[in-house]
């Protein structure tokens, strides 16, 4: 099996595993104890929460735990639209985003919100230009990924910021992609929120964290016990927080990935090589994550070239229903020939991918888009 799915999920690194195993057994307890066993369970978190704010650029008391990606974006999304009901009930956002972030708004809508969806280019960025022209005085908050999770392309999210800032709107990115690959330092982006998920940087699934600047208003989204502030109801998992808290650590330490870039350039190289014109980047060239890469293969169903080679996990850019390929939402707002999209494919390394896996996966590959049939 070679494991090509890294914007996925990530294996979860040995270091991360080894922290979370005493909180799993002989460390037990409740953390909002009193005694001395909740005082030592408080200590773990509080020095995982000094972990993640150091990878992120921001002070622990800024930092909230939470189950994931999906409930940080819609802590952000619904907290704010809540809380700021009375400035006005717009927001902001773009057509590639999750659907942890198209979703919460899709209910915001529902409930008599108004949401301006800004278009992309073709190779997936927004023009700050346009989030400009979009913001009204009722608007209360700008939701743009740092970067896509299906094509890679990295977004101006400091650019965006700045934007927001001198309209008086707040900013939130859901960086859940890019943690852990390119640099997310919320003072550098300039963003108010930001959203990460421990399993796409090595750490634990079903953990994540948001990060809230100090001083800006939200509405709690699990109303319950003031856990954190009174921001995130619910006894904390200490085992996962201590494993997010690792990962975060090994990230920041692991802050050069030219060894994954260059394997995701060994293996476009080797497609290309093998395939010609067959071969099309999807994504900006440059502005893109290190170790993803997303390609259409030209007149064919990359649902049929990943079922043509089942020990290669990759996803794919184009879903199939009732044996017709459809583009997704990402790939329609590129304006990807349907030709291309239909035939996209991505695939992401990461830590533990080897030089000798990339060989093998070419191989595979290539071989498996030689025996797809041609559509259209």
């Amino acid at each position: 099996m070679i494991y090509l799915d890294y914007n996925a999920s990530t294996p979860m690194d040995p270091a991360v595993r080894e922290a979370m195993i005493p909180f799993l057994g002989e460390r037990f307890g409740n953390p909002t104890s009193s005694h001395c066993v909740g005082a030592a369970l408080r200590e773990a978190i509080e020095c995982a929460r000094g972990r993640v704010a150091s990878l992120l650029g921001a002070s622990p008391g800024e930092i909230v735990f939470t189950s994931g990606g999906t409930e940080s974006n819609n802590h952000v999304i619904k907290g704010v639209a809540f809380a700021l009901a009375d400035k006005g009930k717009h927001v902001i956002t773009s057509r590639i985003e999750h659907p942890a972030v198209k979703n919460p708004c899709a209910f915001l809508e529902n409930l008599g919100y108004e949401v301006s969806y800004v278009g992309v280019d073709s190779t997936g960025r927004v023009d700050p230009g346009e989030i400009a022209g979009e913001i009204r005085p009722t608007t209360v908050l700008v939701s743009i990924m740092h970067a896509n999770n299906e094509v890679g392309t990295i977004q101006d999210i400091a650019e965006i910021s700045a934007i927001a800032r001198e309209a008086g709107v707040l900013m939130h990115s859901d960086a859940a992609q890019s943690c852990g690959k390119i640099e997310t330092r919320v003072d550098r982006l300039g963003v108010d929120f930001l959203t990460i998920a421990g399993h796409k940087f090595y750490g634990p699934q079903g953990i994540g964290a948001l990060y809230i600047r100090k001083g800006v208003r939200l509405e709690a989204l699990h109303h319950g016990a003031g856990h954190q502030g009174g921001l995130r109801a619910g006894t904390e998992p200490v085992a996962m927080i201590a494993g997010l808290g690792v990962a975060a650590e090994l990230a920041e330490k692991d802050a050069n990935h030219s060894r994954v870039e260059q394997l995701r350039d060994r293996l476009h190289a080797g497609l290309s090589k093998a395939l010609g014109d067959d071969v099309v980047l999807l994504g900006h060239r440059s502005q893109r994550l290190p170790n993803t890469l997303c390609v259409g293969f030209r007149g064919r169903v990359g649902g049929e070239v990943i079922a043509g080679c089942p020990d290669v996990c990759a996803s794919t850019g184009a879903a199939c229903h009732s044996g017709k390929a459809q583009r997704s939402a990402t790939l329609t707002a590129m304006n990807i020939p349907q030709e291309i999209a239909f035939g996209a494919v991505r695939l992401s390394v990461g830590r533990f991918t080897t030089e000798r896996e990339i060989e093998e996966a070419i191989t595979r590959i290539v071989a498996a888009v030689n025996k797809a049939p041609r559509r259209g």
